[in-house]
């Protein structure tokens, strides 16, 4: 991933690690636990994979570590890039599902 532009399609563990940190900084147990509750629990994410995931980001300038105030945690955030990222992801799938639908005669 460069840091100007992230890759697209992004990997299911990157999105979802995205999505989670939209709004609101996290910190790795608390990504793990909102990524289960967005998926409906049908991603579980372990350690290796998200903390793996979020150094990679962090290189690619998607996600940054965030303010802390608990000196146990390490909280991570979205950048400017990483929000952008993000909704142009949302809407690749967005468009890929209204295609899918469409082939599928569901709408």
């Amino acid at each position: 991933m460069s840091k100007s532009k992230a890759p697209l399609p992004l990997t299911p563990a990157v999105f979802h690690i995205l999505l989670a940190l939209f709004g609101k900084e996290r910190h790795g147990y608390d990504i793990m636990q909102q990524v289960k509750a967005d998926s409906g629990d049908t991603v579980k994410m372990g350690p290796g994979t998200l903390y793996g995931s979020l150094d990679r980001m962090i290189e690619a300038g998607l996600v940054a570590k965030g303010n802390t105030q608990d000196p146990r945690r390490i909280y991570y955030r979205l950048t400017a890039l990483g929000q952008t990222t993000l909704r142009a992801e949302t809407e690749r799938l967005s468009r890929v599902a209204l295609v899918a639908r469409r082939q599928l005669g569901s709408e």
